[in-house]
């Protein structure tokens, strides 16, 4: 499961690079364009906002990968319980159990 999120996030974040790359590309003098098109712009920053959420989501996979390989996949790392495998399958790359999750949401920050 890990491994197929893998290959589709990847798939994403390089689509997402493409047209961010594209959107680049189409913009003759940066400067005025910024000043003439501030919806275009914005759209961009999305794009680019968007790529980073996917890397760090990749990271995070990679990171659940590499926990399988060592023997530590679905162990929390607050608690040290198994984590829920029904936990699991929503968030394969979690590294909390619900439990732990929930008492940490629950701390005033």
């Amino acid at each position: 499961m890990i491994v197929l999120k893998l290959e589709k996030a990847n798939d994403e974040l390089k689509n997402t690079l493409e047209v961010l790359g594209r959107k680049k590309e189409n913009s003759t003098d940066k400067n005025i364009k910024m000043l003439e098109d501030s919806a275009e712009v914005a759209e961009q920053e999305s794009l680019g906002q968007l790529a980073a959420r996917q890397r760090k989501f990749i990271a995070e996979l990679e990171a659940a990968f590499l926990r399988i390989k060592n023997g530590t996949y679905g162990v929390c790392m607050v608690t040290g319980e198994l984590i829920d495998k029904e936990r699991l399958k929503v968030v394969p790359h979690t590294r909390h159990s619900l439990a732990a999750k929930l008492s940490d949401t629950l701390v005033v920050r």
